[in-house]
């Protein structure tokens, strides 16, 4: 292995109009002095806090490493694939929508931002908004947003905890507040502002409306039951499985063995953020890891084979890139 280990991750806050300054929920040692809207945990800047590579960002270590960190699996070789962040919605966010793969590459972008929603948690009456209503059209929206009435035209769900929403290239969409999310997306940052509620932020409307699709496959992912993991006291659920990402979670109450295939156009790189709880990240050759509530940690495609210990219980997500060409999951409002 050429100096590579399971990489710790440095949570970068982002402030946001819309955020918190009470991230005690996910970070209870963080203070704020602003708002703060999301931690991104797998961005391109992103830095890695322990070992040898600490103080680089990811997207160094995409283009020193390649395959050997990101995997056959993921679409350039020298770039980090997914992007996972915290999301903290004090307020509503903007109505926006992020164009889709054509789109982008229509704009010189090399990929779009397909994206999904774990809900960590959600108050009473918490809502996203996901999609036109039926019959709406673009020109509809158009108007609307000059009329100062677009959240009118939108799709409004109540979300509760544990439930995966799947967000596809050129849905319009927002979040309303009152809930704490885990999203998982391709590594771009392209997003169009539609609509901002009279905030003084500049809005996209050209390029918006151009990437809005009137009718998409957005919504809460249809999964099957959890699954106990065989000879443990393990639980598995599949949150989602999708073109660009699939995330599981897991709980914990015993060490579990993962395995990253090696096949070729199969391996991918590993990222596993803990939910709640603590656990040690160890596999051959390298210093053990310890993760607690909010941390993210990147496992190398090149690392094979490793090991999750709970301290007493964890609860983690775990994404990475589809080694074959899946479908968009099942959804309903």
């Amino acid at each position: 292995m050429s100096g590579l280990y399971a990489l710790l991750m440095l949570p970068a806050f982002d402030p946001r109009p819309w955020g918190t300054v009470d991230l005690s929920p996910i970070y209870p040692n963080h203070k704020c002095e602003e708002k703060i809207g999301e931690a991104w945990l797998t961005g391109d800047h992103c830095k890695v806090r322990n070992g040898p590579l600490a103080g680089q960002s990811l997207a160094e270590i995409s283009a020193r490493y390649g395959r050997e960190l990101v995997g056959e699996a993921a679409r350039d070789p020298n770039r980090f694939p997914l992007l996972l962040k915290f999301l903290f919605p004090h307020e509503k966010l903007s109505v926006q929508v992020h164009p889709d793969d054509g789109m982008a590459r229509r704009t010189g972008q090399p990929w779009g931002k397909t994206e999904c929603w774990y809900v960590v948690s959600a108050k009473p009456g918490a809502q996203v908004a996901l999609g036109l209503k039926p019959g709406v059209m673009r020109a509809d929206l158009e108007r609307a947003i000059h009329e100062k009435r677009a959240e009118e035209l939108l799709n409004w769900i109540s979300i509760y905890p544990g439930e995966m929403i799947y967000v596809a290239g050129g849905t319009v969409h927002t979040l309303g507040p009152g809930s704490i999310l885990v999203e998982t997306q391709q590594q771009s940052d392209t997003t169009y502002r539609l609509y901002d509620y009279g905030r003084p932020r500049e809005l996209h409307l050209n390029d918006g409306l151009a990437a809005v699709k009137e009718q998409v496959a957005s919504g809460k992912v249809i999964r099957p039951a959890p699954s106990s993991v065989e000879g443990t006291n393990n639980r598995r659920d599949q949150l989602i499985a999708a073109p660009y990402f699939v995330v599981d979670i897991f709980e914990l109450k015993e060490p579990q063995n993962f395995c990253i295939a090696d096949e070729p156009g199969t391996n991918s790189v590993q990222i596993m953020i803990v939910v709640e709880g603590c656990g040690v990240v160890e596999a051959p050759g390298m210093e053990p890891v310890t993760m607690v509530t909010g941390d993210a940690v990147v496992v190398p495609a090149c690392v094979r084979e490793f090991n999750v210990r709970p301290q007493w219980t964890v609860e983690i997500l775990k994404a990475y890139v589809p080694g074959e060409s899946l479908p968009e999951p099942a959804t309903t409002m």
